[in-house]
């Protein structure tokens, strides 16, 4: 069986609520991640995904990532990896796009990148190195984390430049797989959030 990558946005928080971009900042979950975290783990551990026996599962070391991995009941099959934190925002960590616009009109993250924070080729490099261990053996991957990285990592499963992680929009708690079609790789599901509503 050709390896999938499982992506599990985490919780939602004060910040992600709000829109401010939360790079490093180790933000816990609100009340209502927590219990995103719980759905979220309902939904992977009933059909067809029955507790994804036998899948790899690494975590961002972030509270509201290994937090909402655990809540999901994978906390102790999960290794933590610094490929998978957020992007560091550097001059713009705690903005939200509007405050960010006020003073960089047309800023786009995905094109203009980030002052004294990680450039768009440090993030594509972790996202390729996310890429390539998944693909390194026969079996699924699970991976928590966060907004903009695992947008990068779609992208770069994809072969596409990073660039194309803008048309992807990723919301607290998603679910999304990637896999394969015909050969080549695939998206196979994105931001899935019906488990959110029971």
């Amino acid at each position: 069986m050709a390896p999938r990558i499982l992506l599990a946005r985490h919780g939602q928080t004060a910040w992600s609520l709000s829109g401010k971009h939360t790079g490093r900042t180790d933000v816990p979950l609100l009340e209502e991640g927590r219990r995103g975290a719980e759905l979220l783990g309902e939904r992977l551990h009933r059909a067809p995904f029955d507790g994804l026996e036998g899948v790899e599962v690494r975590t961002s070391p972030l509270l509201r990532a290994h937090e909402t991995c655990d809540i999901a009941g994978f906390g102790e099959r999960a290794t933590p990896w610094d490929a998978l934190l957020e992007w560091d925002y550097g001059a713009y960590e705690g903005m939200t796009p509007a405050e960010i616009q006020a003073v960089r009109p047309g800023w786009l993250i995905w094109r203009d990148g980030v002052p004294d924070g990680e450039t768009l080729p440090e993030v594509t490099a972790r996202a390729d190195a996310v890429v390539n261990w998944a693909r390194s053996a026969d079996r699924d991957v699970l991976i928590f984390a966060h907004g903009h990285i695992l947008r990068t990592i779609a992208a770069r499963w994809l072969t596409l430049p990073t660039s194309f992680a803008a048309h992807l929009r990723l919301n607290p708690t998603s679910l999304s797989t990637l896999s394969w079609a015909y050969g080549q790789p695939a998206l196979e599901t994105w931001n899935e959030t019906a488990h959110l509503h029971p």
